[in-house]
């Protein structure tokens, strides 16, 4: 079985756990028998672990392309001609001008660089919806040049790329919900990701989500059949904890850790609140904002305004091997999200042998058993659980150890396997 997924992003080139997730599964697939993997990102960068995959990056598909010369211009325009019923987004203006119209063969023209690609940046910016639209249309012809069994699409990101995919192979669709935007937006939907998530959802034979609380918001924000929605719940991929990574404090204090996007999704401003109230009562704890995103100022504000920053830091975003030295420095982590789809960073806490308090609202809290659950808005529990484990050795040694052995067990190739399963139920009913 031969399987083309389309994904956003890959390590090492990530931005969260979308990228990290995506590895995992693809990691655990190349282990089965009989299924082989074409893995698709917009922009490859070449620094990529491709082993036991096929990575495709849109950006390096070569496609027909030809030199047009309009009158009054001096020198030629390079376009791509495709055959698709995808109409790339440049403005609403212009979009309405396209669509209104009918198009010969479905044929719409987008801008190629001197070789004949299409360029990605990569990034998530202003330009995203050019991106996802572009990203579908290089699709089409990636669909059409290879050889597949099944479509397996990535996040809203790429279900336009999946479906453009589905509409050129003729070929089943399944789509992987690793977030909606009722998780990112904190119930202020967008209107344009909500469209973009709905279609990929009607045109999918079978949806992923990565927690039960994913699925019921699929079900019911979405309007979707529930037996066209099935669970597979992330993993971790193990890690050794080598020696290089054992690090010193340098100083003589406890350390919290809140490690992950500073969103509204992520509730940094419920970490403030509780570290404040943490600090009224133990003084010697330091505080630690791991991550960046459009609250990092407020949250820098709100820190001075408590006047407790002498006990914090905020590092940035952090990445690979600077995960896990933060880790080695933590004695809690903490995920306090108010809309968490999964969740992948409590269990490398724990791998990293960190007690972990996690909020209900989280879909990981579905599956792991040793750790502080708490809901997000419930500062006084959250500040009480850090004070607990802080203070009270053996209720951390607790939590590490049986936490462990909990997260040994969650594995990709399980993961992978279910997945698979996925893929032989979809064909055999198409």
């Amino acid at each position: 079985m031969r399987v083309l997924m389309f994904g956003w992003e890959f390590p090492p080139h990530i931005s969260g756990g979308l990228g990290t997730a995506s590895y995992g599964l693809t990691k655990g697939m190349s282990k089965l028998d009989d299924l082989e993997v074409i893995f698709v990102v917009p922009k490859a960068w070449g620094d990529e672990d491709q082993t036991g995959i096929r990575l495709i990056g849109a950006n390096r598909v070569p496609v027909a392309y030809k030199k047009i010369c309009y009158k009054g211009s001096r020198r030629p325009i390079e376009k791509i001609e495709i055959s698709s019923r995808i109409v790339p987004y440049t403005d609403p203006e212009d979009f309405w001008k396209r669509v209104r119209c009918e198009v010969a063969d479905y044929s719409v023209f987008i801008q190629a660089t001197d070789d004949g690609t299409v360029d990605f940046t990569g990034r998530y910016d202003a330009s995203l919806m050019d991106e996802i639209y572009k990203y579908s249309v290089v699709a089409s012809v990636i669909a059409e040049e290879n050889e597949f069994d099944i479509i397996h699409a990535h996040d809203w990101l790429a279900y336009p790329a999946g479906i453009a995919a589905m509409e050129v192979s003729g070929k089943p669709l399944v789509i992987h919900v690793h977030a909606t935007d009722f998780d990112r937006s904190g119930g202020n939907v967008n209107p344009d990701v909500y469209i973009i998530e709905k279609n990929g959802m009607d045109a999918a034979s079978k949806i992923i989500t990565v927690s039960n609380r994913t699925r019921d918001i699929v079900i019911n924000k979405y309007h979707i059949d529930p037996d066209k929605v099935e669970t597979v719940y992330n993993a971790v991929e193990p890690v050794k904890i080598s020696e290089d990574l054992f690090v010193e404090k340098g100083f003589d204090e406890k350390v919290v850790t809140f490690l992950g996007r500073i969103t509204l999704q992520k509730g940094p401003e419920y970490f403030i609140e509780a570290a404040y109230k943490v600090l009224k009562v133990m003084p010697n704890v330091r505080f630690v904002m791991a991550g960046s995103g459009d609250m990092m100022e407020r949250m820098m504000r709100r820190a001075a305004y408590l006047k407790i920053t002498d006990r914090f830091h905020f590092t940035g975003f952090l990445k690979g091997k600077d995960v896990f030295t933060m880790l080695e420095m933590s004695d809690v982590y903490i995920m306090p999200s108010v809309s968490e789809p999964f969740g992948i960073s409590p269990l490398e806490a724990i791998q990293s042998n960190v007690p972990v308090i996690i909020s209900k609202q989280s879909g990981v809290a579905e599956i792991l058993t040793h750790a502080v659950k708490t809901d997000f808005w419930d500062i006084d529990a959250m500040a009480d659980a850090i004070y607990g484990i802080l203070n009270y050795p053996a209720l951390a040694k607790m939590f590490i150890r049986n936490g462990k052995e909990e997260v040994i067990r969650l594995k990709w190739d399980n993961s992978a396997r279910h997945v698979k399963d996925i893929y032989e139920r979809v064909i055999s009913q198409k």
